[in-house]
């Protein structure tokens, strides 16, 4: 072959070496709204990317320091998030493997060995011995050219999928911190109740003990007597019934943060969460942030390289070999001139007939990208239905807080107003054990209210992939 000949030849190798048959790749195209329906945005929508997030602290807007401690105790305990963290680093690993293919492969090997050869060997000669050494030892090169792009395209889409895998990960710490955020405002709030309830004790035995009094006094009826001892006996089945709801969330936690619910313990409560401000506008491009949505992102990125996978199959595959080693009979230098063996050439490999098999292959490489686009929109719409859940939940949460409270302060007034009658003469127990009961009621139903508030705004910050700038 001529000097001229051969530089065009590698000049078109070389051309062909940046060839990629996997389609100009596109994120999914989504109709989406310009701002939230339940809050004005003040910005426009953006396709996720894999990109940065906001602070993983996102709890810390409750300014609660053992919320902080839990949840800083869970990032280095939790088991399942270890797990996730191990799958992640496998992915990692998977993907460096499949870069090695980018790079020739060099193999060493080295087999000395005694053996004996048939008598009735064909072509056997008669000056052969039976018995004799062999002594081999050799390098072994291997290049693929990669002319179509295969190789190129399953590195792309084997760093895709450890990117999404590293997406997954960050998902499954949103969710254990969500978890663990979710129950500790539980416990908060079941600790608002106990502290109701006991209150409210203290008020009913005040109120059996008078009416204890004017019993023997024969001023009141053994009627009034049941019902204030019925009164104070079922409101200390509901602290119990508190109690009991906070071991479990108590125990919940213990799990959470990796360690024995027999040796875990929480101190009381003494004050609600406070709820964090939602910020006057919420900009739509923190769904970028959505761990999930950057891994469905990443997953349709994959499956499109893996149509240029599917694609490359069906041309043929040059590579480039190469051996050179030396060999004896037992005795010599392996390096001399005389014992050395070398081959250098390209292999060709052309798929002739394969049954369908390249075919099915492309058409399941194109299905599965569809597949991903699929779950990608899907993701997408769930997310903006989340932040939309959450901020109508905080919305007419707020207003249904508004209107009990209202109901605790009529319901306190009645209850006080009842008391003094009764205490007047002027009405029957039955009036104080309604009043109180409904005070109670309230009080506690407010609380729960409050409670709520705070899991919807878990909800939001976790929405929107981790809350939002503490500026707003």
């Amino acid at each position: 072959m001529s000097p001229r000949l051969k530089r065009s030849a590698w000049l078109l190798i070389a051309s062909l070496q940046g060839c990629s048959l996997a389609p100009t790749y596109q994120p999914p195209r989504l109709d989406l709204p310009e701002h939230y329906r339940e809050q004005t945005s003040d910005g426009p929508w953006h396709l996720a990317q894999p990109g940065e997030r906001l602070s993983q602290h996102w709890w810390t807007l409750f300014q609660d320091k053992q919320l902080d401690d839990l949840q800083q105790r869970l990032l280095k305990a939790n088991p399942d998030l270890a797990a996730a963290l191990a799958h992640y680093d496998g992915a990692q690993a998977y993907a460096s493997q499949l870069h090695a293919g980018l790079f020739p492969q060099i193999s060493a090997s080295a087999q000395p060995l005694r053996q004996r050869q048939s008598d009735n060997r064909p072509l056997r000669g008669s000056t052969q011995p039976s018995v004799y050494d062999s002594n081999t030892a050799g390098f072994a090169l291997n290049f693929d050219l990669d002319l179509w792009g295969r190789i190129r395209n399953q590195v792309a889409a084997g760093d895709a999928q450890a990117q999404a895998s590293g997406d997954d990960l960050a998902v499954a710490r949103l969710s254990l911190q969500q978890q663990l955020a979710t129950l500790y405002v539980q416990l908060n709030g079941l600790d608002a109740q106990d502290r109701i309830l006991t209150s409210s004790l203290d008020d009913y035995t005040q109120a059996l003990q008078l009416t204890r009094d004017r019993y023997q006094g024969q001023i009141a009826s053994e009627l009034d007597l049941t019902r204030a001892q019925s009164q104070l006996a079922e409101a200390r089945a509901q602290l119990d019934e508190v109690r009991g709801q906070r071991n479990l969330a108590e125990h919940a936690i213990a799990e959470l943060v990796g360690e024995p619910a027999s040796d875990f313990q929480l101190p009381p409560t003494q004050a609600l969460l406070t709820i964090p401000k939602v910020p006057g506008a919420l900009p739509s491009g923190l769904l970028q942030r959505r761990a999930d949505i950057a891994a469905a992102e990443r997953r349709v990125f994959a499956a499109n390289a893996g149509i240029g996978v599917a694609k490359a199959a069906w041309y043929p595959d040059f590579s480039l070999t190469g051996l050179l080693g030396g060999q004896t009979q037992g005795s010599g230098n392996l390096l001399s001139t005389g014992n050395r063996y070398w081959a250098l050439g390209p292999l060709v490999n052309l798929p002739i007939f394969d049954g369908g098999r390249l075919s099915a292959q492309e058409h399941q490489a194109k299905a599965e990208f569809e597949e991903a686009s699929a779950h990608y929109r899907s993701q997408v719409l769930r997310a903006v239905r989340e932040v939309e859940d959450n901020l109508a939940q905080l919305r007419d949460l707020q207003q249904e807080v508004q209107d009990e409270q209202a109901a605790v302060s009529a319901a306190q007034n009645t209850q006080t107003l009842a008391m003094n009658s009764y205490q007047a003469g002027a009405v029957n127990y039955l009036d104080v054990v309604t009043a109180q009961t409904a005070a109670l009621q309230a009080q506690r139903q407010l609380q729960a209210l409050q409670t709520r508030q705070l899991q919807a705004s878990i909800g939001l910050m976790t929405a929107l992939g981790g809350g939002w700038s503490p500026e707003g």
